[in-house]
């Protein structure tokens, strides 16, 4: 997945370290680079948003959209997470990406390959008409590029009945974990099938809408989603 208007990332950019954000549990799986940042976000689809109203937490999960260093969430502005966040309150998101099982040969080294970006702020909401727009593009080219350009713009009543917050990735990091198992030295005896089983997201065949005109053929950007 790409998303949109990304040109001005930098390659290599480091994040500073905070409390907040400084990987503490295996920290040589911490990333702080902005382009293995974008790199995950850019390929997730769902972040979760947690943040805490009334001494209550919460964690919602959502749609979400890059625009370089900004992160933008959206919905209806009857959105309890929309409607707290709006005050200015500090928000955690999240976004995982699981690559594979690591099987052990020892219940207690089981684990699991994963690409994962936590990001801390303060969300803001977006009022200038231009840049809604482009955050709303970001939405929709982000879960399929090149749809945008095809489909219905918003109209000024949706976009009045819409949210959308924004969220500087700024305090940010990454945890990846790759490999095999890591097993105690004495276990690598033991008659235990050990290993990785990958795992990926897999697209399925295009289902039209039972009201689609017939005339009206499969975009091959679809059908590149496909078959990739």
């Amino acid at each position: 997945m790409t998303t949109l208007n990304n040109q001005n990332d930098k390659p290599g950019k480091q994040l500073t370290v905070t409390k907040r954000n400084q990987i503490k549990r295996v920290p040589q799986r911490g990333h702080y680079e902005s382009q293995v940042i974008y790199e995950i976000l850019d390929e997730g689809l769902v972040c979760h948003v947690g943040f805490v109203v009334d001494n209550q937490p919460y964690v919602i999960p959502t749609a979400y959209g890059r625009v370089g260093d900004e992160l933008y969430i959206h919905g209806s502005p009857a959105s309890r997470m929309l409607r707290s966040l709006i005050h200015g309150i500090e928000v955690c998101v999240t976004v995982t990406l699981l690559d594979g099982l690591v099987l052990a040969r020892s219940a207690f080294h089981h684990s699991m390959n994963y690409r994962s970006v936590v990001i801390f702020g303060t969300a803001t909401l977006v009022q200038d008409t231009q840049q809604k727009l482009e955050a709303l593009k970001a939405f929709t080219e982000h879960i399929v590029p090149k749809r945008w350009a095809e489909v219905r713009q918003p109209n000024h009543q949706e976009l009045e009945g819409t949210l959308v917050l924004s969220l500087p990735i700024t305090e940010a990091s990454a945890k990846v974990r790759t490999g095999p198992p890591k097993d105690d030295e004495v276990d690598y005896t033991l008659p235990v099938w050990a290993g990785v089983l990958p795992l990926k997201l897999v697209t399925g065949d295009a289902v039209p809408d039972s009201r689609l005109d017939t005339e009206v053929s499969l975009p091959n950007y679809v059908q590149k989603l496909r078959d990739s």
